[in-house]
């Protein structure tokens, strides 16, 4: 190959290179979806809820947590946040839940904007003995990670009508009962921002790289 011809290469490919960069840096990061029940499976959708647009946001809530503190939607206020729903003695789904929702717990130890929100669909057998003793076999930290347990038919209408976690339609009765994989990204001010396996470890990478762009989000705002 001629010399002339080797330099010419040469500066396209720096030229290239530079222009891939510049373009990289530049870019704006893609903003994280804010979901309204119209935006979502309808199969995860209560009914009375079925194509409304606009603000979606999660509903007041009011349950008891492992250190039988009452634990509201003001304590989450201007926070991010993971919730899922799980039950003590789950044999199944909720071990590899647990055990991510203590990896995330690590992951944003230091971060004191990021919370993390288990509701029991059994709250008649997980009361808050059997919570704190849940909570610290699995290393969860008080006021970090936080398992609660409440009024049923108020947590399953918060899994359905707020969270869309579960696909099976019911009212929280005696024999309505609800098991979901799902963890559900929250932002600061409440909105819905994604939907993830909890019990997969590449979903939980996504979730951590969302989380981290919604702390970016939350500080350029500040």
């Amino acid at each position: 190959m001629k010399p002339i011809l080797i330099r010419v290469l040469v500066v396209f490919l720096i030229f290239f290179t530079g222009w891939a960069v510049v373009n990289f840096v530049l870019t704006p990061e893609k903003p994280l979806p804010v979901f309204s029940p119209g935006d979502i499976n309808p199969k995860l959708v209560d009914e009375s809820l079925h194509g409304k647009k606009g603000k979606h946001r999660v509903a007041p809530f009011s349950l008891t947590d492992q250190d039988r503190k009452t634990v509201t939607e003001a304590m989450f206020q201007d926070k991010i946040y993971v919730a899922d729903f799980f039950f003590t003695t789950c044999p199944t789904i909720c071990k590899d839940m647990a055990r991510n929702m203590r990896r995330l717990q690590d992951e944003f130890k230091d971060e004191s904007q990021v919370l993390f929100l288990s509701h029991s669909v059994t709250p008649e057998m997980d009361s808050v003995p059997v919570l704190k003793a849940y909570a610290e076999k699995n290393g969860a930290v008080s006021g970090k990670w936080i398992i609660t347990t409440g009024d049923k038919k108020h947590i399953y209408e918060l899994a359905r009508k707020s969270y869309f976690a579960v696909l099976t339609e019911g009212d929280g009765g005696e024999v309505d009962f609800i098991h979901t994989e799902n963890f559900v990204l929250v932002d600061a001010e409440g909105r819905l921002r994604g939907f993830y396996d909890g019990t997969n470890d590449d979903e939980m990478k996504l979730l951590i790289r969302d989380i981290r762009k919604l702390l970016k989000e939350m500080k350029s705002s500040s």
